[in-house]
């Protein structure tokens, strides 16, 4: 199998592999393309990420810096928002639903290394994507951990390390996340 291969198995594999690296690397591109772009020129902005992205809604706002792993696995909804500095590692896929908003220095992490000194030392990731529903809010300096489900109606409060899934109309926080209080759904419909 190639390392690709292996990656889309759900297998560890490689990530120094030339394959992976170009990938990688194509990403970054369009990244620091983005990131030195007008600020002030939206539609060339959005021209940028939806290059980038693998499927968007209408009306995505990404303030710079942002930084990617792959961006084809970046499939965000309607009203998608970043503040600045926000991370997606997307070796696997992230999958963001309408009307959501990421706080700044947040990251979305859906890959991880061996716990061995050997596999780290071999450059060995495994995956595990991340699905945020509608509706949700990430507060500043967040981190998602791979495999993680985010209900719809959620808010993630800043600082919170994200390493469960977490159910609709939650507010959770902390370091691990846990949920602190149910919230209001004041929307009748998911989007």
């Amino acid at each position: 199998m190639t390392e690709l291969e292996k990656l889309e198995a759900g297998l560890e594999f490689c990530f120094f592999d030339p394959q992976m690296v170009a990938i990688k690397n194509k990403a970054l591109r369009l990244c620091t393309e983005f990131n030195n772009h007008d600020p002030a020129d939206f539609e060339g902005q959005e021209a940028l990420i939806k290059r980038l992205f693998g499927s968007t809604g209408r009306h995505v706002y990404i303030q710079p810096r942002f930084n990617c792993d792959n961006g084809q696995n970046i499939h965000v909804g309607e009203d998608f928002l970043t503040n600045y500095n926000v991370t997606i590692l997307d070796v696997a896929p992230v999958r963001i639903g309408d009307y959501c908003l990421i706080g700044p220095n947040t990251l979305i992490s859906t890959v991880g290394h061996p716990l061995t000194p050997k596999g780290r030392r071999e450059k060995l990731s495994r995956t595990a994507p991340v699905t945020i529903g509608n509706d949700v809010w990430i507060g500043g300096n967040c981190t998602i951990l791979p495999g993680v489900t985010i209900g719809n109606n959620v808010i993630v409060a800043a600082g919170a390390v994200v390493t469960h899934d977490v159910p609709d109309n939650s507010l959770v926080g902390g370091v691990p996340a846990k949920v602190l209080r149910p919230l209001e759904n004041d929307v009748n419909s998911p989007a």
